[in-house]
């Protein structure tokens, strides 16, 4: 049984911390959705994504209309796309953790690993959504394959590069440093 224990702790820490943070999040999200607003986060996604896209000179604004669970985007006041609860990266983000938490090294380096990674994958997923927008604007024959592979890919990618950065340039190095201590 000796032999199972990293495995057994490894699956213990997925699965608590998934496991409590979809939770968590399905408690956030009940405040919210059932009486037909948008959440707070996914509101500030919104406002984020009309900012970047005002930035690079793209004229943006957000709309919320009572009763819907999003954030309209308009460009030069068409409305073009939508932030909702789905767009805002957060399931997305609860795995991320889960798998950090899983290859877990110290407290320090794990939670400093945890917000960098958070802050990269909002700047991703805004920037993906301000390239959708941008793309529903101007290039609308494309925007089905981009929402629906391109830009997922994207994430999902990003995602999967922090995971590999953080076994091979923390994990290893942490195990390796700790097995020739003990």
């Amino acid at each position: 049984m000796k032999e199972f224990k990293p495995l057994v702790l490894f699956l213990l820490r997925f699965l608590g911390t998934y496991v409590g943070l979809t939770w968590l999040y399905y408690i956030y999200l009940n405040r919210y959705l059932p009486f037909g607003q948008a959440d707070p986060f996914t509101k500030f996604t919104a406002k984020a994504t009309k900012w970047g896209l005002n930035a690079t000179g793209t004229p943006t604004s957000t709309l919320e209309v009572p009763r819907e669970e999003f954030v309209r985007i308009l460009i030069d006041g068409e409305y073009i796309s939508f932030v909702n609860e789905g767009c805002n990266a957060i399931s997305i983000v609860i795995i991320f953790i889960a798998f950090i938490v899983a290859f877990y090294t110290n407290i320090k380096q794990t939670l400093g690993y945890i917000i960098a990674g958070l802050v990269l994958i909002f700047i991703m997923n805004v920037s993906r959504i301000m390239l959708l927008s941008y793309i529903f604007k101007y290039m609308p024959d494309y925007g089905k394959i981009g929402h629906d592979y391109l830009f997922p890919a994207i994430l999902y990618g990003t995602i999967v590069a922090l995971w590999l950065v953080w076994i091979k340039y923390f994990v290893i190095p942490y195990k390796k440093e700790h097995a020739e201590n003990h």
